[in-house]
């Protein structure tokens, strides 16, 4: 799908990941809005694009359908997704104040997981009612896993879960669209300057980079964004989830 004049989608376009994808998009001409729950931010790039910022909270299914609703009626009929909220926490199962809290985990998984299916599920309903493009297809949807899916630390068990979730949920969904045309991969991102990362000093940075084999240095947004970018473009991609890792396994710590 040639991205110029298409109307996409990027839930969390306010920040990192999302903000680098959403920039990308629009410098090859997409149209875009910004899903955010923080909203002075997601206004900011919204206006620096030319697009548009709905607040959205992904786990609220009457705030995903007002965010399509909007998305619809001011670019028109979303063709691309890119779903890209999400949260970390670090939490033992067992730790020195007791079982892992279980609200917490549920919160991680309501916000990664079922948060991603909320929106895939009412961006694939509207974009399944559009005109065809080339090739029959009508839509790209493309969501934000880890490399926590498969090499989860100590810590990790609701983010890991949550990202598995995604990772699990591709091929199926991909499947399940297939008849409308609408494409559906994942990106598993090893260690990327997120905005959580950014805090960290600037040595704790250099050192967690030096874990990737190649090339050894924290994953840059811009390079998830172009990835992002060749997958709405190469029609063969489709029910994938691709490492983004420079080759890293995590230990267990």
């Amino acid at each position: 799908m040639n991205p110029s004049g298409i109307v996409a989608i990027v839930t969390g376009g306010g920040s990192g990941l999302g903000e680098a994808t959403a920039r990308a998009l629009a410098a090859k001409g997409a149209k875009i809005a910004i899903a955010d729950v923080g909203m002075e931010r997601a206004e900011n790039v919204a206006a620096d694009l030319g697009g548009i910022a709905v607040k959205c909270d992904v786990t609220s299914a009457e705030d995903g359908e007002n965010a399509i609703r909007t998305v619809s009626e001011k670019l028109g009929g979303p063709r691309i997704l890119v779903n890209c909220a999400g949260i970390a926490i670090a939490v033992k199962t067992v730790g020195k104040d007791g079982p892992h809290p279980l609200d917490l985990y549920r919160k991680v998984i309501e916000i990664n997981l079922i948060g991603s299916f909320n929106m895939i599920r009412l961006f694939a309903a509207k974009a399944q009612e559009l005109d065809p493009l080339e090739g029959g297809e009508r839509g790209v949807i493309i969501n934000t896993a880890s490399v926590a899916a498969f090499d989860g630390q100590v810590g990790q068990a609701a983010y890991s879960s949550s990202k598995g979730g995604i990772v699990g949920m591709t091929l199926p969904i991909a499947r399940d669209l297939s008849r409308a045309g609408i494409r559906v991969c994942t990106i598993a991102p090893g260690i990327f300057k997120t905005p959580m990362m950014a805090g960290l000093p600037e040595d704790a940075q250099a050192s967690l980079g030096q874990q990737v084999p190649f090339p050894p240095r924290l994953g840059e947004p811009s390079e998830y964004a172009s990835l992002a970018c060749h997958i709405v473009e190469n029609q063969m991609l489709n029910g994938e989830t691709i490492r983004l890792d420079g080759a890293i396994r995590m230990a267990p710590r």
